[in-house]
């Protein structure tokens, strides 16, 4: 087998969709002998910054000299990096290896009723974890990959647990009101493990207050146990802010994700490293959180792809994600004339995704198109929003080729979405070197 076929292998069970539950991803593991009894792990939700956030508590981790894995999606430039160790993506023989271990018990649970039709993201996470406990990792931070309750990665056992933030996204399988998302993203929260929340307003935070509580598990939220202070954009690229907790209090600390939240994200992040350091007895260092969070890296996100021209990718694939996005842009680039490549799935709530861009002062946006399923449909007229500022590409390779030919160095090129198209997207300018900044 070749892992050409082995992950096609695993995108073929795409066919049984989005099936939230456990029972199935249990019953896998179980025939694998339960690796992930043997794996130290904390695990990461919210609706946005888990990837932010696990990237950053991995350069940390990695710091204080550990090996960490890490399950992370979508995944940006391939398949494997899902599946991580200190920054290396699963090789290509061990993911084969792997599926062809699954593969034949996968097949043995097909014929089972109440346990058919495992899901792709049941068999990567059983993966994932399989791998972990095999290559015997000192600690492996699980992100998340819908909700938490019934999410497949919720059959672990961590040490600790996060939740980043709370928004409206995937309403079809969490529900329509901001308390039942809570409530799927508290569903990690286990008896007697210490959580760590992120910025979370009412009344989101009293549905997760409410089930730590029950759970015995003792809180950190912030601005109360743990505070972050914004400072000012970095010189280069990135976020300078202080961090204050039981510990103490660290000055200047610098991101090099851009983006007003990003703070908040490794605020999050060096709060699960401090209660983790005491865990283990581990030594708490300013030197080491300073060093690891400018190692820490995540594609996709606000990344810099080129300074000149100037080109910015980040997946803001949901409302909330864009409202931080343009905040971001106003913030950061109110020099720039910005135009804006945008393409997302259907399932979201594209008019308010545009609405929110169209904050942005003239900024002019190019609504195109990908080969997705659920892609969005350009006939459905959402141009009529703002003819004046929205236009149409109905394929986005020509549209983005002629939007670079007439940049100048006033101009900045913004291309948002789906974490699906800016992923295309990326993919192209790297391979024709558009990687120069």
């Amino acid at each position: 087998m070749t892992s050409e076929e082995a992950i096609a292998w695993i995108h073929g069970r795409l066919t049984f969709g989005v099936r939230p539950g456990l029972r199935r991803v249990e019953a896998l593991l179980k025939l694998l002998g339960n690796p992930e009894k043997e794996v130290t792990m904390i695990h990461i939700a919210g609706t946005n910054g888990k990837g932010s956030t696990v990237s950053y508590l991995r350069s940390l981790l990695e710091e204080s000299g550990l090996q960490v894995g890490t399950f992370t999606s979508p995944h940006i430039e391939s398949f494997n990096e899902r599946i991580e160790i200190n920054g290396q993506f699963i090789s290509d023989e061990d993911l084969v290896d792997w599926v062809e271990r699954i593969q034949p018990l996968v097949a043995q649970l097909d014929q089972e009723e109440a346990v058919t039709g495992i899901t792709q993201f049941e068999i990567i996470t059983a993966l994932a974890l399989g791998y972990f406990a095999e290559q015997k990792v000192d600690v492996a931070l699980i992100e998340v990959g819908l909700g938490g309750l019934l999410d497949s990665t919720n059959v672990i056992r961590p040490i600790l647990t996060a939740i980043t933030t709370i928004g409206m996204d995937h309403m079809d399988v969490l529900g329509d009101t901001i308390e039942a998302i809570a409530a799927h993203k508290a569903g990690i929260i286990k008896d007697g493990v210490p959580v760590v929340i992120g910025n979370i307003a009412e009344p989101a935070l009293s549905v997760i207050d409410t089930k730590a509580k029950e759970a015995n598990a003792a809180t950190y939220h912030l601005g109360d146990s743990y505070k972050v202070t914004y400072r000012h954009p970095d010189a280069s690229w990135g976020e300078v802010f202080d961090f204050e907790n039981a510990q103490g209090k660290i000055k200047s600390l610098i991101t090099p994700m851009l983006g007003r939240h990003q703070p908040e994200n490794a605020g999050v992040a060096i709060q699960l490293y401090a209660l983790y350091c005491a865990q283990k007895q581990l030594p708490f260092t300013a030197k080491a959180v300073r060093n690891g969070l400018k190692k820490a890296y995540w594609p996709a996100r606000m990344e810099k792809l080129s300074q000149e021209p100037l080109v910015i990718l980040d997946g803001a694939h949901n409302t909330h994600a864009m409202m931080r996005l343009v905040d971001t842009m106003k913030e950061e680039f109110k020099d720039y004339h910005i135009h804006i490549l945008f393409s997302a799935l259907e399932t979201k709530n594209i008019p308010q995704m545009l609405a929110q861009l169209l904050e942005i002062p003239q900024a002019e946006i190019y609504m195109t198109t990908f080969d997705y399923p659920k892609a969005v449909n350009l006939a459905a007229g959402y141009q009529e929003i703002d003819t004046k500022r929205i236009s149409t590409v109905s394929l986005w390779q020509f549209g983005l080729a002629e939007l670079l030919e007439k940049m100048t160095s006033e101009d900045l090129l913004l291309i948002t979405g789906s974490l699906y198209f800016v992923s295309e997207v990326r993919e192209l300018l790297r391979s024709i070197g558009g990687n120069n900044g």
